[in-house]
């Protein structure tokens, strides 16, 4: 059964910066697709960030250019680094990896930015 674990939310001010990480038990990790999505109230799970096995990535264009995801395939973590944040990236964010044709998810953390 492959577990995923999230961490690092909190509370921001805007232009501030917070990583999030999701370590993930059982499972192949390095053969894992990972993904960050968030969820804001009243609005529609999107996609923040993808990262595939062997390094590349796709990000939403709400946060390109300011997120960036990355992996340590030894700690079976993946990392979300979310710099100039803005009030607009207030939401739940959940891990989700796509392993062997199935999809797990994390509990989610949730990222308020305000002053």
């Amino acid at each position: 059964q492959v577990q995923l674990a999230e961490s690092g939310g909190g509370l921001v001010q805007p232009g501030g910066s917070l990583r999030l990480s999701c370590t993930v038990s059982g499972g192949i990790f390095s053969l894992t697709v990972m993904n960050w999505y968030r969820q804001a109230p009243g609005k529609q799970r999107e996609l923040v960030a993808q990262i595939r096995p062997g390094g590349t990535t796709d990000y939403g264009d709400s946060v390109q250019g300011r997120f960036t995801i990355s992996r340590d395939n030894a700690k079976k973590t993946v990392y979300l680094q979310m710099n100039s944040l803005i009030p607009e990236d207030t939401a739940i964010y959940t891990c989700n990896a796509n392993f062997a044709s199935n999809s797990f998810w994390g509990q989610g953390t949730q990222v308020i930015v305000s002053t």
